[in-house]
């Protein structure tokens, strides 16, 4: 069964079509359903995301620094140590929303993490967000 011009491949091309449409479209009907599910999931997770607004980070960045900053000597090491963790905790949330790059998870306890903290401060600052 050949068209006028003698090929054979026309009609195998339309039997490949006519037999594989059916089953192509319940597998869209099918998968497409999920696939738009998955979408607005991901959107409204985006839209309702757990990190608080940049200017309150700002404000709870120099709360939290003027604190750590104000603490007379005699300051138990664990508050010292507790205030240090939580106003890192803090840059490393605004790093990840202004989109700047920190190692404040991976440098050790001391004076390499300070200067990491110093860098951190400092590239903040120069995105814009009000830090001590």
């Amino acid at each position: 069964m050949a068209d006028a011009t003698g090929s054979v491949a026309g009609p195998l091309v339309l039997f490949a079509v006519v037999s594989l449409a059916p089953s192509a479209l319940f597998w869209c009907a099918l998968k497409v359903p999920v696939l738009v599910h998955w979408v607005v999931d991901r959107r409204r997770a985006r839209l309702a995301s757990a990190d608080p607004p940049v200017e309150r980070l700002s404000a709870d960045l120099r709360r939290v620094h003027r604190l750590l900053a104000a603490y007379p000597p005699g300051t138990p090491a664990a508050r010292r140590l507790g205030t240090r963790q939580a106003y890192d905790e803090l840059l490393t949330t605004a790093c990840r929303e202004v989109g700047v790059a920190h190692c404040l998870d991976s440098v050790p306890e001391g004076l390499d993490r300070d200067l990491e903290r110093l860098r951190v401060e400092e590239s903040l600052r120069h995105e814009g967000l009000a830090v001590p």
